[in-house]
C-alpha cells in the first residue's frame, strides 16, 4: 500500500480574542497553477486587529494584512512573479469592472471587500488567490526592507484618506488621535506639504511621538478647544480635519475644529450602530464637506510604495518592537494597550 506523502505544516498564530492567541500547526496551504505561496518575513499588526467588536464574529482565525515576504513557489501558470522575488501583496482587491470601479470607487466594491489571502500574515506562508496575484501583488523594491514593507499598506490607506479628502500642499490639518494612522498622517502631511500640522491625542508619549515625527504642535485631547486651536492656526480652525481615533467625541470634536469651507475626514472605523449629534446648521452654512474613506485599492499602494523607497516618508523610527511568531500574543496586548508601542511587527521566521 503506497503511502500518502506527510502533509507539510507551519506555525500559525491564532486569534481567540485579544487575550487569547495560540500558536497552532497548521497544513501549509497548497496553491494552484495561477497563484502564488508567500513566505512571511514580516508581518504588521494593525490597530484594526485588536478591535474585537470587529474580529470576534470570526474567530478562531489567523490575523494580519500588513505583510512582506518572498515568493516561495509560483504556479505555473504565473508569469509576473518567480521564486525569491520580494513582494507585498494587499489582502482586498477590486473587479475592475463593477460600476463602482468603472466609477473609480474601488473601495466600494463588492469583490474588494470579500477577497483575502490564506490564511494570513501571522503565519510562516500565505497562499496568494489568483485575483489577488494579478492585482494585489506587488514587487518590493530592493531600497525597501521587509520591516519598512509592512507599512506599504497602512500608509496607502492614509494616501488614499487624502486622496479623498482633496488635501492640497499649504492646507492646515488637524489630526485627531496620534496612534499609528495618526501618527503616518503626520508624516506623509510633512512629506506633501501640509502647512500647519498639530496633533492630539489623550496620551503624552503618543504626544511626544507626534512632535519627533513632524507635527508644528500637539495638544491633550482634553484641552483641545476651538480657541486653543485656532491659537496654533494663526487664529484659524483648520482646512482639513482628520479623525483617526474611533471614539465618537473624536468625530464631535471634528466638527467645532474645521474652518469655513474645510473638510472632516472620517478615517477611524466605528463600531456598527454608533451615532453622533451633527450641528448640521453650521455645516451647511459654513459648507463643511464631509468624507469617509475604507481601504487602499492598488493605485494608493504603487504610490505608498514609491514614497517609501524615495525615503520621503521614513518609517524605520516608528518600529517599537520586533518580535517572533510566538510573542504575537504580547505583541497583541501592547497595541491593545497603545501606550507602550507604536507600530509592533510580528517575525514569523526567527
Amino acid at each position: 500500500m503506497t503511502k500518502k506523502p506527510k502533509q507539510e505544516t507551519m506555525r500559525a498564530a491564532v486569534y481567540y480574542n485579544n487575550q487569547d492567541i495560540r500558536i497552532e500547526e497548521r497544513p501549509v496551504p497548497k496553491i494552484g497553477d495561477d497563484e502564488l505561496l508567500v513566505r512571511i518575513e514580516s508581518s504588521g499588526i494593525c490597530g484594526s486587529d485588536v478591535m474585537e467588536w470587529y474580529r470576534l464574529a470570526k474567530a478562531p482565525l489567523v490575523l494580519g494584512h500588513e505583510i512582506a515576504g518572498t515568493v516561495a513557489k509560483a504556479g505555473k501558470k504565473v508569469r509576473r512573479f518567480a521564486e525569491g522575488d520580494r513582494v507585498t501583496v494587499a489582502h482586498h482587491v477590486p473587479c475592475n469592472a463593477c460600476r463602482y470601479c468603472l466609477a473609480g470607487q474601488y473601495s466600494l466594491c463588492d469583490t474588494l471587500r470579500t477577497t483575502n489571502f490564506d490564511p494570513g500574515g501571522f503565519c510562516e506562508y500565505v497562499r496568494v488567490p489568483a485575483i489577488n496575484v494579478d492585482r494585489g501583488t506587488f514587487a518590493i523594491p530592493d531600497e525597501i526592507s521587509f520591516d519598512e514593507g509592512t507599512f506599504i499598506e497602512p500608509l496607502a490607506c492614509v494616501l488614499r484618506g487624502l486622496r479623498v479628502a482633496r488635501f492640497r500642499p499649504g492646507a492646515s490639518v488637524l489630526v485627531l488621535g496620534s496612534g499609528i494612522s495618526g501618527l503616518l498622517f503626520v508624516k506623509a502631511l510633512g512629506a506633501l506639504g501640509a502647512g500647519a500640522i498639530v496633533s492630539t491625542d489623550i496620551d503624552n508619549s503618543r504626544l511626544a511621538a507626534a512632535k519627533r515625527f513632524g507635527a508644528d504642535a500637539t495638544l491633550a485631547a482634553k484641552d483641545a478647544t476651538p480657541q486653543r486651536l485656532a491659537s496654533l492656526n494663526d487664529t484659524r480652525l483648520f482646512d482639513l480635519v482628520i479623525t483617526s481615533a474611533g471614539a465618537s467625541s473624536v468625530v464631535e470634536q471634528a466638527f467645532r475644529s474645521v474652518d469655513r469651507g474645510g473638510t472632516v475626514l472620517l478615517f477611524a472605523p466605528h463600531e456598527p450602530g454608533t451615532t453622533v449629534p451633527l450641528p448640521l446648521a453650521e455645516i451647511w452654512r459654513d459648507q463643511i464637506a464631509i468624507v469617509a474613506t475604507y481601504a487602499a485599492p492598488p493605485v494608493d499602494t504603487a504610490q505608498a510604495i514609491e514614497i517609501l523607497r524615495a525615503h520621503r516618508v521614513e518609517v524605520n523610527d516608528m518600529i517599537s518592537h520586533r518580535l517572533p511568531l510566538e510573542e504575537t500574543a504580547h505583541g497583541f496586548h501592547l497595541v491593545a494597550d497603545g501606550k507602550k508601542s507604536i507600530k509592533v511587527i510580528i517575525r514569523p521566521q526567527e
